[in-house]
């Protein structure tokens, strides 16, 4: 029978030649995910995630696309090319819709609510805007229309992006550009809310209660600058 120092050197003998067990701290740092380096790249993956997650429930509430819509008017057919004033442009509209960008409705949208008001001037002789420009009937309504002849333009959207003046324009049918509104060319101006501006006017992205003038030929006397919504809108 071995004495007991025996005994003690032969189990330090065994120890030596058996490896010390594994300690992790979970299971995630003994796969190796946690050490060194491998941090920073599972809190960047979170954060990455994270950001991922935003931008999808931004687009299924009604985020919609931030990039404003520039009409070009020479794609656009039956333009009204006589003198004021213009009918609302609902025998184009069907066409028009798709090529402004627009979406045909069953009702009006409520993510975008903002309105604006017009005045449209032909050598210093005031053209009135239509009721119904965009609606076509009981059938559908866009996102911009009128619904009177007071000159305030509705834009009630299902998602909020920019829209622009030249879109409502477009279901007009009625041409605008740098130098043009209508048949009329050559000397535009436009002004809003009281400053004149440059550049092409149907590029203008549309803000809650803008005051717009739109002048062919010799401007009015006076440029009003604000206009009395009503309440509400």
């Amino acid at each position: 029978m071995p004495s007991g120092k025996q005994s003690k050197r032969k189990r330090r003998e065994a120890q030596a030649r058996t490896p010390p067990p594994v300690r992790a701290k979970g299971r995630a740092q003994a796969a190796g995910w946690l050490s060194g380096p491998n941090r920073w790249w599972v809190g960047g993956g979170a954060a990455a995630l994270a950001i991922v997650v935003v931008i999808v429930l931004a687009t299924a509430l009604g985020g919609g696309s931030t990039k404003p819509f520039y009409v070009n008017f020479a794609q656009l057919s039956g333009l009204q090319n006589g003198p004021p004033p213009w009918n609302n442009g609902v025998g184009e509209l069907p066409d028009h819709v798709s090529q402004v960008h627009l979406n045909t409705l069953s009702q009006e949208g409520n993510v975008l609510h903002i309105h604006q008001h017009l005045d449209v001037y032909v050598n210093g002789t005031h053209v009135p805007v239509p009721a119904g420009i965009g609606i076509d009937d009981n059938t559908f309504i866009t996102e911009m229309h009128t619904h009177d002849a007071s000159g305030v333009l509705h834009v009630e959207a299902p998602t909020n992006h920019p829209f622009t003046l030249g879109q409502i324009f477009g279901e007009w049918s009625v041409l605008l550009t740098a130098n043009c509104l209508g048949r009329y060319c050559g000397h535009l101006h436009w002004w809003v809310n009281g400053t004149q501006q440059t550049g092409n006017p149907a590029n203008l992205i549309l803000h809650a209660h803008q005051e717009i003038v739109i002048a062919a030929g010799k401007p009015p006397p006076h440029i009003p600058s604000s206009y009395k919504f009503p309440a509400g809108e």
